[in-house]
C-alpha cells in the first residue's frame, strides 16, 4: 500500500485503528494481509506499515486520537463535524489530537492537543449546522460498534 492509497483507505472507512485489533479495521493488519501477532514492528511489512502510518498521521485530513478503546485511531475529516457535534458522548481525552515529536537527541516524545483546541473553525461551523440526530446518523456505523467505549 502506498501512502496515497493509505489515505484513500482511511477516507473510505472513516474511522480505523493504526495497528490494534478492535471493532474497526486496522491499518497494520490490512497492509500485512493477515492478523499480526505481537508488535507490527517485527512483521516483514513493518517498513511499509510505518511509511503509510506516518503519511496518514501527517495528513491534515486525518485526526489521530485514541477514540476507539483508547487505541491509536485515525478519523477522516469528513466525520469531524459530526464528531464535534456529539463530542459530549465521549471521554474528552479520547478526542485529543495526538502525535509523536522527534527530539534533538533522537528520542520520541508523545504530544497532545486537547479537544476542542485542534478543531478548525470551518469544522466547528459545520458542526453547529448539524442537529444531534444528523450527527448520530452520520456516525451510526461506528456508534453501533461502540465507538468511544472503553474496552471491556
Amino acid at each position: 500500500m502506498t501512502p496515497k492509497q493509505g489515505l484513500a483507505w482511511v477516507a473510505q472507512h472513516g474511522v480505523v485503528l493504526q495497528a490494534a485489533r478492535g471493532p474497526v479495521p486496522s491499518l497494520a493488519e490490512t497492509i500485512a494481509g493477515e492478523p499480526i501477532r505481537g508488535s507490527w514492528w517485527s512483521h516483514p511489512k513493518a517498513h511499509e506499515i510505518f511509511r503509510v502510518a506516518d503519511a496518514i498521521s501527517e495528513s491534515e485530513d486525518v485526526l489521530v486520537c485514541k477514540l476507539v478503546e483508547g487505541k491509536v485511531t485515525y478519523v477522516h475529516r469528513r466525520l469531524w463535524p459530526a464528531l464535534v457535534k456529539v463530542a459530549d458522548r465521549f471521554p474528552k481525552e479520547r478526542l485529543a489530537k495526538i502525535w509523536e515529536e522527534h527530539t534533538a537527541t533522537g528520542a520520541h516524545r508523545s504530544r497532545s492537543m486537547a479537544f476542542p483546541e485542534w478543531v478548525p473553525a470551518e469544522v466547528q461551523r459545520a458542526a453547529e449546522q448539524l442537529s444531534s440526530a444528523e450527527a448520530e446518523q452520520i456516525l451510526a456505523p461506528w456508534l453501533a460498534v461502540g465507538l468511544g467505549r472503553t474496552k471491556r
